[in-house]
């Protein structure tokens, strides 16, 4: 048997994952360690995504640049987010396409960035996980990592693995949920009727609990949920893959400690 050391992977944590729900970096952490990987955490900044989605491409080149600095000499560098994950792999290379010095610095962090449940499963060949969940579950497919990372099948095959665990498929759910970073806030009513949309075919399922890959996706949806008076827990999928679910649900009153 192979003593070799597995790949060295760099943790793109996320501006959301740090900010609301740090559990999901700790999930992710816990995958990727099982898998193989010696994982690393350094010192990071936002990938650009909401700069560049408003047109904004100076701050987004200097977040990027920070970036591509960040991760060198990582093996591959992983997002518990297909939308983070999509902005480095996709769209670094457009941002830096016409600049000879940094194109080839993104277009090499491009190839070596991938989404958390895709790298594990298409990577690492991981088939299966060792946590257990009781109840069945439905899935979100967020825009960016469907569309641009092809993420589809990969967070349902480790989730079909876990004993305990039932899948029951959303009418669309391939459907945005309309949050879209920066679209939610310049559109609001728009988001909100798409929303609801999803909301309702997430309701349509019976399901107590929903999963996804996105923490923006799944805090919209948790939001609209809370707001709808239904009761169904919102949790990211590394959470559940990691069986790390101790926390309270996405959007859920969160624990409180009294001082001593």
């Amino acid at each position: 048997m192979s003593t070799s050391p597995g790949p060295r992977v760099g943790l793109f944590v996320t501006c959301l994952v740090d900010l609301m729900r740090p559990s999901i970096g700790f999930a992710a952490v816990k995958l990727l360690e099982d898998a193989g990987c010696r994982v690393e955490v350094p010192v990071q900044t936002c990938c650009g995504q909401p700069a560049y989605n408003t047109g904004d491409r100076g701050t987004t080149r200097d977040l990027a640049e920070r970036v591509i600095e960040s991760f060198r000499g990582f093996d591959y560098v992983v997002a518990p987010s297909g939308s983070c994950a999509g902005m480095i792999k996709v769209h670094y290379p457009e941002l830096f396409m016409e600049d000879p010095n940094w194109a080839p610095r993104a277009n090499e962090l491009a190839a070596r960035t991938w989404e958390l449940t895709s790298f594990l499963v298409d990577v690492m060949g991981v088939k299966a996980v060792a946590a257990r969940f009781g109840g069945a579950v439905t899935y979100h497919d967020s825009c960016s990592g469907l569309r641009e990372l092809a993420v589809k099948r990969q967070p349902r095959r480790l989730l079909e693995s876990m004993e305990g665990l039932e899948i029951v498929e959303m009418d669309d759910s391939e459907v945005c949920c309309g949050f879209g970073g920066t679209f939610a806030v310049k559109y609001a009513e728009i988001s909100n009727a798409i929303v609801s949309e999803k909301t309702k075919n997430v309701a349509g399922t019976g399901t107590p609990t929903l999963l996804a890959g996105d923490l923006g996706c799944l805090m919209n949806i948790a939001g609209k949920l809370s707001r709808e008076g239904r009761a169904i827990e919102v949790r990211h999928v590394a959470e559940v893959l990691a069986g790390m679910t101790d926390e309270p649900a996405i959007g859920a009153p969160q624990k409180r400690h009294r001082a001593e």
